[in-house]
């Protein structure tokens, strides 16, 4: 009976001492530590302040470049409610030939447009129809009109300029310049301290700097009498030693 409890003690121990060791070994294998930066890199995302993010591209830039057949293309997704053709019915949504000039929310065959959007006023400019596009809600809160919106900005510029060539033709707006002119420091009055007694590349003799200079502030004036005495003194004749 002795050497029974003995053997059970023993493998029960041996039993302790084997978790014991497997907890210590999977405790160095699997660390536990928090990482140092949380959460899990999206591939294709950009970190939102980044120094990388691209500068805003204004409208009037994408307009210039904008393709209006690539504008027809991400129109099909409005043709589900609009119809574009001139004297087109109205569907879910107003037909939208000529729209681009026209006042906001106004004729389009007595279309029942909604308070918010009639409440801007004003006219579809390039401007507005790109707030417009952006995010209709944004623009008129309380529209009928539940499509999300067009987060590519460039999207949204071939389809204004798509949407301007039905019936519209407004002038685009000109593009600001690539780059402004560097501003040049105001060197008119600098002297070169490098002047030197030659002559000048037109044939013209250089200016003496030296003999225009006007004595510096604060120094002495000069004496008339003093100059005087100094110059009959130098003309007359020395004494021989």
């Amino acid at each position: 009976m002795d050497n029974r409890s003995n053997t059970i003690a023993g493998w029960v121990l041996a039993a302790c001492v084997s978790a014991l060791g497997l907890s210590i070994a999977s405790g160095m294998a699997f660390h536990g530590g928090r990482p140092e930066k949380m959460g899990y890199p999206i591939e294709g995302v950009e970190e939102e302040g980044g120094a990388g993010g691209a500068a805003e591209v204004p409208l009037p830039t994408l307009l210039a470049s904008a393709d209006p057949a690539k504008g027809a293309e991400v129109f099909k997704k409005c043709a589900a409610c609009h119809t574009i053709n001139q004297g087109g019915a109205n569907g879910v949504g107003p037909n939208l030939y000529a729209t681009m000039g026209e006042a906001i929310a106004q004729g389009k065959g007595g279309f029942a447009f909604s308070d918010a959007l009639k409440s801007k006023g004003g006219v579809w400019d390039f401007d507005k129809m790109n707030a417009w596009l952006t995010s209709p809600r944004k623009f008129a809160d309380g529209t009928k009109m539940t499509f999300a919106g067009l987060g590519n900005a460039q999207d949204r510029a071939n389809v204004i300029v798509y949407l301007n060539a039905q019936g519209s033709n407004l002038p685009l707006p000109a593009a600001p310049a690539a780059g402004a002119p560097e501003s040049t420091a105001n060197t008119g009055n600098a002297v070169d301290a490098n002047v030197t007694d030659e002559k000048a590349a037109d044939g013209s003799a250089p200016a003496e700097v030296a003999n225009q200079a006007s004595p510096a502030a604060g120094a002495p004036s000069q004496d008339p009498a003093a100059a005087q005495r100094a110059a009959d003194e130098g003309s007359l004749p020395k004494k021989a030693d």
